[in-house]
């Protein structure tokens, strides 16, 4: 496994991060911000974040580098300062106040960079009644009222793994605000800090909805709307072999090419009466598990009928078409999504493998001439 030496190109080549090592959404944005060409330069304790992964394995550390900081050192949050008088944006992940008690703190940074773009990745935010209570994703988008969206309606809620929280209500958001603050930065020279909290991001997803629930064009339950599996001709269906395939012919054309390739054209009357649905997914559901989803998916292959087999992670990367635009990408040996959005002026690359810790102190202190990097820093600090 190889780490990444050197920034590569990106619309943001030249942007410097530095990302206090944490788990989950914060890494995640980093990457991003790293896949999009920024040099990421991820400051990690020693021992590690204790996720239980092998660092080598851990792609949401590629195309970073990695030096180790013990915050807890007497010069450790000098360290850290260094490298935030010369860099463009700093992410943290750690509970409110915890920064400021380590001596790298908003105010500390920006004494040392005024333009610096502080970003803060939080589950509850900065502040409320919750903010210094732990909690991990599923937490956080049960109160929003996310999760509850989610499931079947007589079962109990669908975990989405952690990718409505963590990663879309929380490292995109953070993402946006670092950028647009980077944007405001770059005008005026000043700097800010950037709240984003999952509670806030994972609510804001849900607007459309919110908006739906106002007009009465949904209803407060799972399983009894368009969008959430209520709707016959948009959810899935299990197949002979017990797989699925998924349906979203919401279309009236989408849907009479649904039917028509699924042999129940006389079923097409039934799209707008909501008291025969359940006779539709009855007769779906029988006629999906008459076939196995690979036998499916031909019928279905070349249509507009908006179906598709559920695949699984080690499946999808072979699918023809994210074969054919290279969605996922194999670096090191290591198959993973490639990459996103794409540039046209500005290509972006996998360019190294999940930075090790400490592996590149030497070349970041060079690079960075931040050389108080690699001096000796045994002695250990109070804990404040």
């Amino acid at each position: 496994m190889t780490t990444a030496k050197t920034p590569g190109q990106g619309p943001l080549a030249g942007v410097r991060v530095v990302e206090l090592a944490g788990i989950g959404p914060g890494p995640f944005a980093a990457m991003l911000l790293a896949d999009l060409g920024a040099d990421v330069v991820r400051v990690d304790r020693p021992g590690g974040p204790g996720l239980g992964i092998d660092p080598a394995y851990d792609i949401t550390n590629r195309n970073k580098r990695s030096v180790v900081v013990d915050l807890k050192s007497p010069d450790g949050p000098a360290r850290v300062l260094d490298l935030a008088a010369r860099a463009d944006v700093l992410i943290e992940g750690y509970r409110p106040g915890v920064a400021e008690r380590l001596g790298v703190g908003p105010e500390d940074c920006h004494a040392r960079n005024p333009a610096l773009v502080y970003g803060r990745m939080t589950g509850w935010g900065q502040e409320g009644p919750l903010a210094h209570r732990a909690g991990h994703d599923i937490a956080y988008i049960a109160l929003t009222g996310t999760l509850g969206m989610i499931g079947a309606p007589d079962g109990s809620p669908a975990v989405p793994a952690n990718l409505v929280g963590d990663y879309a209500g929380g490292s995109l958001y953070l993402v946006v605000g670092v950028l647009a603050a980077l944007h405001h930065a770059r005008a005026t020279g000043t700097g800010q800090v950037v709240d984003a909290a999952i509670v806030d991001g994972a609510a804001h997803l849900a607007s459309m909805i919110h908006g739906m629930l106002a007009a009465g064009g949904w209803q407060d339950r799972r399983g009894a709307n368009l969008l959430d599996g209520g709707c016959p001709y948009y959810g899935t269906y299990e197949t002979a072999d017990g797989r699925y395939m998924a349906v979203g012919a919401l279309e009236s054309r989408f849907y009479d090419e649904f039917l028509g390739l699924l042999g129940l054209p006389e079923l097409a009357p039934a799209r707008e009466d909501l008291t025969r649905w359940g006779e539709l997914r009855e007769a779906v559901a029988a006629r999906f598990k008459s076939r196995t989803r690979d036998e499916w998916a031909a019928v279905f292959e070349g249509s507009d009928a908006c179906v598709a087999p559920v695949l699984s992670l080690r499946e999808a990367p072979h699918h023809p078409h994210l074969a054919a635009r290279g969605t996922f990408t194999d670096h090191g040996g290591l198959t993973q999504p490639a990459p996103a959005p794409r540039f046209s002026a500005t290509p972006t690359a996998v360019r190294g493998g999940p930075a090790l810790p400490g592996a590149d102190t030497a070349d970041v202190a060079r690079d960075w001439d931040v050389p108080r990097l690699t001096t000796d820093h045994s002695a250990p600090r109070n804990p404040r």
